[in-house]
C-alpha cells in the first residue's frame, strides 16, 4: 500500500526540485497530481512555492526562451508553441519573447541554413532557397528573419567558391 504524502513532504520535494533546476507552475502542479495530492494541497503547497519564490514563471519563461534558442537552435514560433504548452501566461511570453531581438535569432538561423546548405540537392537557387525555408520554418523560425537569413549572399558565398575549384 502506498504511503499518502503530506503537503510539507510535497513542498520539501518540489522545493529541492527548484532548487536545482527552472520549473514552472504547471509542472508542479502536475507532479502533485501524479502523487494524487487534494487541490486544497496543490494551492497550498503552490502558493507557498511561489511566494518563497521557489517557482516564478516569468523566470522560467527567460531561461526556457534562452535554453531553446541558443542550445536547441528553434525559433520564436518553435520557443512559443513551448511556452504555450507549459501554460505560461500570454503577458509572460509577449513580454519574454520580444526581449530576443533579430540580432539573436540571426545568429542562430545563418549557421544552420548555411550548414544545412551543404547537404541540400537542389536543380537550382530556387529550390534550394525553397528547402531552406521549409527546414528554417520547421525549426520555428518566422519568414522575416529567414528573408534576411537568404537575401544576403553568406549563404550562396560557399557554393560559388565550390564551383570555382
Amino acid at each position: 500500500m502506498k504511503k499518502e504524502m503530506t503537503e510539507q513532504e510535497a513542498f520539501l520535494q518540489l522545493a529541492s526540485m527548484c532548487a536545482n533546476a527552472e520549473h514552472c507552475q504547471y509542472e508542479m502542479l502536475e507532479k502533485m497530481r501524479k502523487w494524487e495530492l487534494s487541490e486544497t494541497i496543490q494551492a497550498r503547497v503552490m502558493a507557498r512555492l511561489v511566494k518563497e519564490r521557489y517557482v516564478d514563471d516569468e523566470r522560467y519563461a527567460r531561461a526556457f526562451v534562452k535554453d531553446k534558442i541558443r542550445y536547441n537552435k528553434w525559433g520564436r514560433r518553435k520557443v512559443q508553441q513551448g511556452l504555450w504548452m507549459k501554460h505560461i501566461d500570454d503577458d509572460i511570453q509577449q513580454t519574454v519573447l520580444d526581449e530576443i531581438d533579430d540580432k539573436e535569432y540571426l545568429s542562430v538561423l545563418r549557421p544552420l541554413l548555411k550548414q544545412k546548405s551543404k547537404s541540400i540537392r537542389a536543380q537550382s537557387d530556387y529550390e534550394r532557397n525553397q528547402k531552406l525555408v521549409r527546414f528554417a520554418l520547421g525549426r520555428g523560425f518566422t519568414f522575416d528573419i529567414i528573408r534576411l537569413c537568404l537575401d544576403t549572399s553568406e549563404i550562396n558565398e560557399d557554393e560559388f567558391e565550390q564551383d570555382e575549384d
